[in-house]
């Protein structure tokens, strides 16, 4: 797969309207919500007019052979040169496609995304091969609405697989580096840094975790490491087995990660961990936190989901094509078994960020937080550094702005008070927290007019409260609360705004 092929293919791609929109158009929603799950047939119905981008619809969505002449239509000059790259069959007849190629779209560009067929059309059990190259899934999704889209100089992708991460780094890096260790994934990623006119920026390096980078330093780090966690009894599937051991692999991505970190750099990674028998999950993963340069990064971790070992054995047994083959239960025991061995209570699953920001006192949060979010979560995740620090020198003089916030309250019809007050964020993590009567108030009353004392004292009288008591409860609540993003710092701190302050 040449880059020459590259450019002819994205010429004709866009020639036909195989583009994400058009795609959308020809499928309709429902033959496109049914392809999101694997069902093939609506799209069938709707693709039958032979139009090109109808034809490119069938032959790498659907995985259909299509007659040889509409694959020429769609594909013109193009099918042999793609049957030479091992890109498609061909026979007197027909064409099918060897590989998949589908258009993707983000905020700022239309892109094409190459990868191994999707297996598992319409249930249908499909082994893949060690090396399948992986197209786009809902990891390499959630981590593309995690990671940071701040203009920076220098951006790696470890553990690029088929190269999606380094697409979406492209657009907003001077210079992005995308390694991996799969012969096929690399140069899968180079082709689809071609096809999308991205190659000067992309530079695509063969070789293990940090190995190809040694003494290099980024801004950004984004990776989905081969992160499942199961025995080594098996050949490993590259684009999700590590080979190491448990989740060594993401506590190495973490310890050794922050060392490739440029000041104010951010390492981003999207994981699963072992969760211990008697241990909580928080308590472990800090543990990684410590020593090294990642003791000189401030952390977010967030764990999005917990799944108890079957359910996650059954997900990992599907994935690679074994459920409803004669080996399903056997490897689903063995998997199982071990679990119980190295006393696995269960896996956790969510995202790691490191913030490399030189501190003597760094900030952590380890947070379980299982609820929606708003995609993408990245800005979130960007401004939560800023807010735990800014919240550290909240005074009485500080001015505060409720940001974009909603109070529920819930009681008996007619009472005077509100049994249960909830304050819920619309924005970013949409994190919630139960206030009393007081704290409502005054987080009601923050709109960066009145500093803290003003308005702390204007609740006390109106509650009929003292004073100085209601600031010395409610300013290390209102603290966590600007920690946390539901308040955010209105003006530069001058530590005594007013007489009143």
């Amino acid at each position: 797969m040449t880059p020459a092929l590259a450019d002819s293919l994205r010429d004709a791609l866009l020639a036909a309207g195989f583009t994400y929109d058009g795609v959308l158009e020809v499928l309709g929603p429902r033959a496109h919500e049914a392809l999101l799950r694997n069902e093939t047939t609506p799209a069938r119905l709707a693709t039958g007019g032979g139009s090109p981008v109808e034809t490119l619809v069938r032959l790498f969505l659907l995985q259909v052979a299509v007659p040889a002449a509409e694959a020429e239509r769609a594909l013109p000059g193009l099918v042999d040169r793609m049957t030479t790259a091992g890109m498609l069959d061909r026979s007197v007849a027909e064409v099918a496609a060897r590989l998949d190629c589908r258009p993707y779209a983000t905020d700022d560009d239309e892109l094409w995304v190459v990868s191994d067929l999707t297996p598992g059309l319409d249930g249908a059990p499909v082994r893949v091969g060690a090396d399948h190259v992986l197209g786009i899934s809902s990891a390499s999704t959630s981590l593309a609405q995690l990671t940071l889209r701040e203009q920076v100089g220098s951006a790696l992708d470890l553990g690029t697989g088929c190269g999606v991460q380094a697409l979406h780094l492209a657009q907003h890096a001077r210079r992005v580096v995308a390694t991996d260790v799969n012969q096929r994934a690399l140069q899968v990623a180079r082709f689809n840094a071609a096809l999308n006119e991205m190659a000067d920026v992309v530079e695509v390096r063969d070789g293990s975790f940090f190995e190809p980078v040694r003494g290099e330093r980024f801004d950004l780090v984004a990776t989905n490491p081969p992160f499942v966690i199961s025995p080594a009894t098996r050949e490993p599937l590259v684009y999700r087995d590590s080979g190491l051991p448990g989740d060594q692999v993401v506590e190495h991505v973490v310890r050794h990660g922050a060392r490739h970190l440029a000041d104010g750099g951010w390492l981003q990674v999207l994981a699963n961990w072992v969760i211990e028998r008697d241990r909580p999950w928080d308590e472990r993963l800090g543990a990684w936190l410590r020593g090294g340069e990642a003791a000189e990064c401030d952390a977010l971790v967030v764990q999005r989901e917990v799944l108890d070992p079957a359910a996650y054995v059954e997900l990992w047994l599907k994935d690679e094509g074994r459920h409803g083959t004669p080996e399903y239960a056997q490897r689903y025991d063995t998997w199982l078994s071990w679990f119980d061995e190295q006393g696995i209570e269960a896996v956790g699953f969510g995202w790691i960020n490191l913030h490399r920001v030189g501190a003597a006192d760094p900030v952590r949060e380890l947070l379980e937080w299982p609820y929606e979010v708003e995609q993408p979560v990245a800005p979130a995740i960007g401004s939560w550094g800023t807010s735990v620090r800014a919240a550290r020198d909240v005074d009485p003089g500080s001015r505060l702005v409720a940001d974009a916030l909603v109070q529920e309250a819930t009681g008996p019809v007619g009472a005077a008070d509100p049994e249960v007050i909830v304050v819920r964020q619309q924005r970013g993590l949409r994190r919630a927290f139960q206030a009393d009567t007081v704290l409502a108030a005054v987080v009601g009353a923050c709109d960066g007019e009145l500093t803290l004392g003003q308005i702390l004292d204007a609740v006390a009288h109106l509650l009929d409260l003292d004073p100085a008591q209601t600031r010395d409860d409610q300013l290390p609540r209102l603290r966590e609360l600007v920690a946390e993003g539901y308040l955010r710092v209105a003006d530069p701190l001058s530590g005594g705004a007013s007489a009143s302050s």
